[in-house]
């Protein structure tokens, strides 16, 4: 019996591996908060550093390779509008905590709203987003998912990560 495409590994589960990463981060980051520690102030910058860059590399890729794929083969992109509210919602806060001086209260609150912003928008690319692009006609998200890969390496190693 053939295996259907959709078992395949594609462009909504990278994302979505993605998501699971940095929502593992955001709760690392929670638990840090309660610690008074003199070593949690670094680590939690250098966590909240590590979730800022993932996510401007996850929205990139979303915003060059994947949003507008999809833009292209479905009717209705009201979702992705909203999608790309959110996304400029997050960058304001990335920037803000990057360009924090201290790690404070104010600090701490910047990283778990975006934590909240980020799980708002993962539920709607999950149940709605992800759906009608696996739904989409003409669409090679398989194909589109090593497009992702190479894109998202790229970025990284430019931002100096170690991917």
């Amino acid at each position: 019996m053939p295996t259907s495409r959709r078992a395949e590994p594609d462009a909504c589960s990278l994302l979505d591996a993605d998501h699971r990463k940095v929502k593992k981060m955001f709760k690392e980051y929670e638990e840090l908060t309660h610690s008074r520690a003199a070593s949690a102030e670094q680590k939690k910058r250098e966590l909240a550093n590590e979730i800022c860059m993932e996510l401007t590399v996850h929205t990139q890729i979303e915003e060059e390779i994947f949003y507008p794929a999809l833009r292209k083969a479905l009717k209705e992109t009201d979702l992705l509008d909203e999608a790309a509210v959110e996304h400029a919602s997050a960058k304001d806060l990335i920037a803000q905590i990057q360009g924090a001086t201290a790690v404070d209260e104010m600090f701490d609150a910047k990283v778990i709203v975006l934590g909240e912003y980020i799980d708002h928008h993962v539920k709607e690319e999950r149940n709605e987003i992800f759906v009608k692009a696996r739904a989409a006609r003409g669409l090679d998200l398989v194909a589109m998912r090593e497009q992702l890969a190479a894109r998202k390496e790229e970025l990284m190693e430019e931002l100096g990560a170690v991917a």
